[in-house]
């Protein structure tokens, strides 16, 4: 604690007695400052004990005093020091009762004591309690480091810097999610303040912001050192941190922050392991794969997984999509395994797991945003997903993954799984813009040749390969004789200038025609 009038008053070398304000002597002294200027508040900063002889003041005059001492409460001078025997043989009675009156600390100073030496147990006072904060510190992060070392998480150093500070700390993911707590109570406190994260989350570290109120004083300090934030720091007081708490602080970012990169330097490995495993699934060496995974990845590769390829407009896609997928495992303790791939990032993950769950909650929150003028955010992503695999089947499932996201990207989805391909049927593909383009070429000529009045070649066409080319039911269906409906079918192929006898021509005018219809309004 730095000093105040109270420790003054007891410093027995000083002798100082108290002769106003009584009751406002644990306000804390910042500095001694002598001045016999009738008007010091403009050289003060606040916080000063003010020590005077009334050279220069009118002190015998009450509105004099009045408004001399109301300008140093003002200005926030701690208090007032006068010098008895020098001008006055006492304090004037005009300036006690001003002091009386405003609540300002008047403390009178026996003619034995210099100025001198009460600015030098101020000083010396001062010194000392930064010495004590220095010294806490120092010994916070000590424990903190020694925590850090640890290896058992960052639940210790958490609960040991809470004790430093005395109040509570938080950790947070990359997504803004509670990763650990300390007092457990202050898991649900901090959760509250997931937003706030989210929004330090979005600038460059480092970066600190405070909210809360007086009662519950929160700091929100990101951890990194890099373009995006690894996570964040919460610690939360009833009042603003002290010296000896900021040093704590300070260490427990670094040492976070340190953790974290090294964590990114494991995952680094991790990835060239998990690209080896990718390699061998996709060379159908499923046992290979299986004894290079080891225990990292084995587990994954013992039930049914996912495949995903993702692909993002630019790297703070992958790095928003790939920190939420990762979170959601870490906190779930499930295996993933993540391989970058050119402009592409593969994953292999739990099938029914809490990761690719995040992954399409990422995507349905993607999909809901309403999209920005100009095109596509930074965030942006395409995900394929593959259908449940084992390793044996992986090649499978990544030309899976590959037709689910060339999906995605035609028809502007975040997500596409390639089950919604292989379920119902395939008439919903056709409403495709490239597919739509295609039928619009395809029968062009037809439907101008019908809109002058020459015909109904479109209708008959779409009967007779309905019927599959039986004259009498196409033409029963039409209700012209199956002659009229010959000539027209040959009207058709001169037009056209295609075969109906070759199957590949009878099935794309099938699908134009399907798709034609797809594309047409409906009625209400």
């Amino acid at each position: 604690m730095p000093p105040t009038l109270a420790s003054l008053v007891q410093h027995s070398a000083l002798k100082l007695t108290v002769r106003a304000g009584a009751d406002r002597l644990d306000t804390p002294v910042r500095w001694a400052h002598a001045s016999e200027l009738a008007d010091p508040v403009p050289y003060m900063d606040g916080g000063e004990l003010l020590l005077v002889t009334a050279t220069n003041l009118d002190a015998e005059n009450a509105e004099s005093m009045r408004r001399y001492v109301r300008r140093l409460a003002g200005a926030g001078v701690a208090g007032v020091g006068f010098a008895v025997g020098v001008n006055y043989e006492d304090i004037p009675a005009a300036l006690l009762d001003a002091a009386e009156e405003e609540g300002l600390p008047l403390l009178e100073v026996p003619r034995r004591t210099p100025f001198l030496a009460i600015s030098k147990a101020v000083s010396a006072a001062i010194a000392a309690d930064q010495y004590r904060a220095v010294t806490a510190g120092f010994e916070a992060q000590r424990e903190l480091t020694k925590a850090a070392l640890a290896g058992d998480g960052p639940a210790d150093l958490l609960a040991r810097l809470a004790a430093h500070i005395d109040g509570w700390a938080a950790l947070y993911d990359t997504s803004g999610a509670v990763l650990a707590a300390a007092p457990d109570w202050a898991a649900r406190r901090a959760a509250r303040l997931t937003p706030d994260v989210e929004r330090l989350r979005d600038r460059p570290a480092p970066a600190s912001v405070v909210v809360g109120d007086s009662e519950d004083r929160v700091e929100l300090q990101s951890l990194g050192t890099g373009r995006r934030a690894r996570g964040a720091l919460a610690v939360g007081t009833g009042a603003a941190l002290g010296t000896a708490e900021r040093y704590a602080v300070h260490s427990a970012v670094a040492l976070l922050t340190l953790t974290t990169a090294r964590s990114r330097s494991l995952q680094g490995a991790e990835q060239r392991l998990g690209a080896a495993v990718l390699r061998m699934l996709l060379a159908g060496q499923p046992d290979h794969a299986r004894a290079v995974a080891g225990d990292l990845y084995g587990g994954l590769l013992d039930a049914p997984f996912r495949l995903l390829i993702a692909e993002a407009a630019a790297p703070a896609g992958f790095d928003l999509l790939t920190e939420t997928m990762e979170a959601a495992a870490a906190r779930s303790g499930e295996a993933l395994l993540m391989v970058p791939e050119g402009e592409r990032v593969v994953v292999l993950a739990a099938d029914g797991g809490t990761a690719v769950a995040a992954c399409a909650s990422y995507a349905e929150a993607q999909d809901d945003r309403a999209p920005r003028e100009g095109g596509a955010e930074d965030s942006d992503v395409v995900v394929g997903l593959s259908a449940p695999c084992g390793p044996i089947a992986v090649s499978a499932a990544y030309k899976q993954a590959e037709q689910a996201l060339s999906v995605a990207r035609r028809r502007g989805r975040a997500l596409v799984e390639h089950e919604e391909l292989a379920a119902g049927s395939v008439l919903p593909l056709l409403a495709d813009d490239a597919v739509r383009a295609f039928a619009d070429g395809m029968l062009r000529a037809l439907y101008e040749h019908d809109a002058k009045g020459r015909g109904d070649l479109v209708a008959s066409l779409r009967a007779w390969l309905s019927r599959h080319g039986q004259w009498d039911a196409a033409a029963a269906d039409l209700g012209v004789h199956r002659h009229t409906l010959r000539y027209r079918m040959r009207r058709v192929e001169e037009i056209l200038g295609r075969s109906l006898d070759d199957p590949d021509v009878r099935m794309e005018l099938w699908l134009a025609l399907k798709a034609t219809e797809a594309a047409a309004p409906t009625e209400d």
